[in-house]
C-alpha cells in the first residue's frame, strides 16, 4: 500500500450559462454555414455546450439565464434549469442574476459562469478546468483567442463578479481571479464566434446537435 492520498472533498459546482434570444445570437456567423440559420447554429451550439456540462461529474446542475422560450424548452429538455433574464442589462447582469438565483437555492454551491457557445465541449476536459478552479477563490480560463473568457469561477462566499466581454480576460485578471494555465483543455477555451472558430471548432470534433445540423461526423455514444 502506497501513502493514503489526502482526502479532497470534491466540489460540486453550478454552472450559470447565459444565452441570448437565438434570433440576436451569433451575427459575425453570418455565411459561415450556408443555408442554415444562425439562430439554429446558436441553439445547437448551446445545447452541446450544456449537455457537455451535464455530463460532467463536477457539475451538480446548470443554470441556462435566457429569454428565449425555444432555448428554454430545449434547454430544459435535456436537464438544465433556466431562469428568465429579468436585469436585461446584458451579459453580466444576466451572469449575476442567475448566480445569485443559484446561491438562493444552494448558498454554499460553487459558481461557474460558463459560454454558450463551445460546441466541441468535452466533459473530462471540463473536469480538470473546474478541480484545477477548485483551489482558488475566484479563477478563470481564458478563451483560445487569449483575450477574453470562457469560465469564470467562485467558491462560496467569493461572489462571482463577471466581467464578460471583449478584453474580459485582462479585466477578470485585474479583478483578482486567477488566471489557469493548463495545457489539453483546449474545448473549454474554443468559444464560437467568427467563421473560423467554427471551422476549428469542427476540427475539434462538435457536439451531436451542432454535428447534425452541419452534416459533420455524429460523435460515438462513448465520445
Amino acid at each position: 500500500m502506497g501513502p493514503m492520498q489526502p482526502h479532497v472533498t470534491p466540489v460540486a459546482w453550478t454552472l450559470v450559462v447565459p444565452l441570448k434570444p437565438l434570433e440576436r445570437a451569433k451575427s459575425r456567423l453570418a455565411g459561415a454555414a450556408p443555408g442554415t440559420p444562425r439562430a439554429r447554429l446558436a441553439l445547437a451550439f448551446a445545447q452541446d455546450t450544456v449537455s457537455a456540462a451535464l455530463a460532467c461529474p463536477a457539475v451538480r446542475d446548470v443554470v441556462v439565464v435566457t429569454d428565449d422560450p425555444l432555448a428554454g424548452t430545449e434547454l430544459r429538455a435535456l436537464g438544465a434549469r433556466t431562469v428568465p433574464d429579468t436585469p436585461a442589462a446584458g451579459l453580466n447582469a444576466a451572469l449575476a442574476h442567475g448566480a445569485a438565483t443559484a446561491r438562493a437555492l444552494r448558498p454554499r454551491t460553487a459558481l461557474a459562469a460558463m459560454n454558450a457557445d463551445l460546441p466541441a465541449l468535452r466533459p473530462a476536459e471540463l473536469t480538470r478546468v473546474l478541480n484545477a478552479a477548485a483551489e482558488f477563490p475566484r479563477a478563470f480560463l481564458p478563451d483560445a483567442a487569449e483575450r477574453g473568457t470562457t469560465v469564470l469561477t467562485a467558491l462560496p462566499p467569493a461572489a462571482l463578479s463577471p466581467a464578460f466581454g471583449g478584453p474580459s480576460r485582462a479585466r477578470h485578471r485585474a479583478s483578482g481571479a486567477v488566471e489557469l494555465s493548463l495545457s489539453g483543455v483546449t474545448s473549454v477555451r474554443q468559444d464560437v464566434d467568427t467563421p473560423a472558430d467554427l471551422r476549428t471548432a469542427r476540427e475539434l470534433g462538435v457536439g451531436g446537435f451542432t454535428a447534425r445540423l452541419l452534416g459533420d461526423p455524429v460523435p460515438g455514444l462513448s465520445g
